[in-house]
């Protein structure tokens, strides 16, 4: 048998950056080549302009293209190509004044605001509420007004009424990213609050703000050019909205006045807006799909080794496939995630099974690959990782060879998951109820009272003395032990044949893991699953596991039943996993034992616990 690809996902090689990813976006590309021509043109206008921009020659009044003038003549007898170029100079000169002034004024206060929080986040928003309030453009012509028509002053006074866009963006990703954790740990370790400001919370809104200023530029455009074609500015100092004021007056009789300049500020504002929009759906996504060539160079990496195993464990007598009734089989797995020094192996050639109604432990230390490989079972493997294997095998069905609507399908029929961390894998803004009858209505089809019924009857069953007020709650009105039995009721309640629980018990106190670990043990016995626990504690695989396998490095390194593990050990890592996780515990027997002797003490304080409830 060949190593076959699992489908799955693959990031790119390496990290790429923001500006390569950008040039792989044709329409992006294209319209920043544009852009740059338009720059280009206004920079070099003092020597790609055929004529002076305000020479005036009136055998030149409305002149058709020709005769040495490649647009022909405006209304007054000047150049049209040569005052295009230089109101190039003006157009582009007036967005950078505008943007400069958004950004000075905005930025800064956001990253404050969102930060700071409390009266400095209220005072700075009303603010902000209150310049989006006063119409922009009776100011600007106020403005215009009383300070002689200064065509600077004119632009500052549009970007501080265009500041408030670069706020609100800098102060909801500054509130997003305050409470981060190494936001936390910089300010325990001493980091003044203008240095976090500077090298953390700066940093965390870039990619926005090239986004706005992208858009900002397009707005400040328009705004300027509308500002002109009113008479605002100085006569004597060529723009695209003065040249469209004058193609206006003779739109009917002349209109390729009024054509040029509208096709360059149209084709400017277009060129910009795609930039906005391009670098908009690059920063908003984390990782890129990628190439077919990177996920067929990863794929081969992976499937070279994985067929030589393969040969290997057929010639030792190792591989076999007499595990027909098994309801979770996986054949010479190997998982793998691109890095700039080629493929990194996490999973290396793993093959386990799994009987009908069989608890199945998975243990290892961190990074022995265990979740990996149980992540692929589930399709649930991270972007950036891609899984090679000969087959997969959940009751029966080859999952690689399903396609994706029935590999889906699997996950809440044939397959429960408990994941860890259960206060994180609830969604907080709904109630418990709609978390567990959601499901139960759109994978089993039951009907909503019938979906509210089962959901019920697995929260008794689980051990939940109050179902009733427990479905009215949300998430963060439930303790953590009780929020991780609500996760095992929704895994349970499609009645599976394949539980998978990883790490069930690591964000629990001890009390309440043994509750956990005693109540996975008779769920699974009552409705005959098959149990897969993955841990790194060996204690949890005594307390309940059947058998168990030993990872490490990716590898499997032993497997076998419990007691024989335990009773007589291989391989020295196993010994000394059991040694690290049991400490003064000699075998199972005195884990069964001790358990029995504190049950009624548990079970006396649950029951105290929620009444007190």
């Amino acid at each position: 048998m060949t190593a076959a690809p699992f489908p799955t996902t693959l990031a790119p090689v390496k990290r790429i950056s923001l500006t390569r990813r950008y040039l792989r976006r044709p329409l992006g590309v294209i319209a920043l080549a544009v852009m740059l021509v338009i720059v280009a043109a206004a920079l070099l206008a003092p020597w790609l302009a055929p004529f002076d921009p305000n020479f005036v020659q009136f055998t030149l009044t409305h002149a058709e293209p020709g005769n040495g003038h490649l647009l022909g003549g405006d209304s007054a007898g000047r150049d049209i190509l040569s005052r295009l170029l230089y109101g190039a100079q003006t157009t582009l000169f007036g967005a950078v004044i505008t943007c400069g002034a958004g950004l000075l004024l905005g930025v800064p206060t956001g990253v404050l605001a969102g930060y700071a929080g409390g009266k400095t986040d209220r005072a700075l928003s009303w603010i902000s509420d209150a310049l989006q309030s006063v119409p922009g453009m009776i100011v600007l012509l106020v403005v215009a007004a009383g300070f002689g028509q200064n065509f600077a002053i004119l632009m500052v006074t549009l970007g501080i009424f265009l500041a408030p866009g670069y706020y609100r963006i800098t102060r909801a990703r500054a509130l997003a990213v305050r409470k981060e954790p190494y936001i936390d740990a910089a300010r325990v370790a001493g980091v003044t609050n203008v240095r976090i400001l500077r090298t953390h919370m700066l940093r965390a809104v870039y990619a926005p703000v090239l986004v706005q200023t992208a858009l900002t530029a397009g707005i400040a455009i328009g705004m300027q050019a509308g500002l002109q074609f009113l008479g605002i500015g100085s006569a004597s100092t060529p723009s695209w909205g003065q040249m469209m004021n004058d193609g206006f007056q003779t739109m009917l009789t002349y209109p390729l006045i009024l054509l040029w300049p509208s096709i360059a500020l149209g084709v400017t504002i277009a060129a910009l807006a795609f930039i906005g929009s391009t670098l908009a759906d690059l920063v908003s996504v984390r990782s890129e799909q990628p190439t077919r060539r990177a996920r067929t160079r990863v794929r081969e990496a992976l499937a070279a080794p994985a067929a030589a195993d393969l040969t290997e464990r057929v010639a030792s007598g190792e591989h076999q496939h007499e595990t027909a009734d098994s309801v979770l089989r996986v054949e010479n797995l190997r998982v793998g995630y691109a890095t700039q020094n080629g493929v990194k192996e996490v999973v290396r050639g793993v093959s386990l099974d799994a009987a009908a109604g069989e608890v199945l432990g998975i243990v290892g230390e961190s990074g022995s690959g265990k979740t990996q490989t149980i992540f692929t079972v589930l399709d649930l493997l991270p972007p950036g990782g891609t899984a090679v294997a000969d087959g997969i095998w959940v009751g029966g069905k080859e999952v690689g060879k399903l396609p994706a609507r029935e590999r889906a399908a699997l996950l809440g029929r044939s397959i429960g998951y408990v994941p860890q961390e259960p206060m994180s894998n609830l969604d907080p803004c709904y109630t418990v109820e709609r978390q567990l009858v959601e499901p139960l209505r759109h994978v089993h089809g039951l009907s909503k009272d019938a979906a509210r019924a089962r959901a019920r009857e697995v929260l008794v069953r689980v051990g939940i003395t109050d179902p009733d007020r427990v479905l009215r709650s949300y998430p963060h009105q439930i303790s953590g032990g009780m929020a991780q039995r609500v996760l095992i009721a929704g895994a349970v309640a499609g009645r599976p044949s394949l539980l998978v629980a990883d790490e069930p018990t690591t964000a629990l106190d001890v009390t309440v893991q043994a509750e956990v670990l005693e109540l996975l043990r008779e769920l699974q016995q009552e409705y005959g699953m098959t149990l897969v626990i993955v841990t790194h504690n060996f204690g949890v695989v005594a307390d309940i596991c059947d058998r168990v396998v030993v990872m490490k490095d990716g590898r499997i390194v032993e497997t076998g039943p419990v007691d024989r593990i335990f009773n007589n050990a291989e391989q020295p890592y196993t010994a000394e996993l059991i040694s690290a996780s049991l400490d003064d515990v000699e075998d199972r027997q005195q884990l069964d034992e001790d358990w029995a002797r504190v049950a009624p003490a548990v079970a006396a304080h649950v029951g105290g616990e929620d009444d007190a409830r």
